[in-house]
């Protein structure tokens, strides 16, 4: 894991950013920020205890929160930003994603068939149970405490 000190951050990289507010920005948590620097996919400068991430941690925290959403394992993630160091014109990284992009689009054609299936499935089962709902009338013991009670209240009222 590679940290940078204060004094190695460029002109061009000057603005830096606490933990605190890329945690703001991108609706993840400290720890997950943490968690990123660990797998060596972010590599603040260190003031004292302080992390301190620049633009270009930024722009990679960028790429990490878009494919975390489209589903791609963090693995896949880490390898697409590792291509970046290459100097070749970001034809490795294209590629690559292209492929990572390709396979996760059909894995989310399948689930969105299972998706379906189950809200199929689902819908038949609340038709039908809605149905029973509806049509289910009293219980046979029920109609015949009903009927006894009948029974009871007429001999009264008869009887008045």
């Amino acid at each position: 894991m590679q940290h940078r000190t204060i004094s190695s951050i460029s002109a061009a990289d000057s603005r830096t950013y606490t933990i605190s507010e890329l945690a703001r920005e991108f609706g993840v948590t400290p720890r997950a920020l943490r968690f990123y620097e660990d797998k060596d996919m972010l590599h603040p400068a260190r003031d004292g205890m302080m992390r301190l991430y620049s633009n270009r941690d930024r722009a990679r925290l960028t790429i990490i929160v878009r494919l975390k959403r489209l589903g791609l394992p963090l693995a896949d993630i880490r390898e697409i930003l590792d291509l970046y160091a290459l100097n070749d014109g970001k034809r490795a990284q294209t590629r690559m994603m292209l492929e990572k992009f390709r396979k996760q689009a059909a894995e989310l054609e399948v689930q969105r068939g299972d998706i379906e299936t189950a809200l199929h499935e689902l819908h038949k089962g609340i038709e039908w149970l809605e149905d029973l709902v509806a049509n289910n009338g009293p219980s046979e013991e029920t109609k015949r405490q009903a009927h006894a009670y009948e029974q009871v209240a007429r001999k009264q009222l008869d009887e008045v």
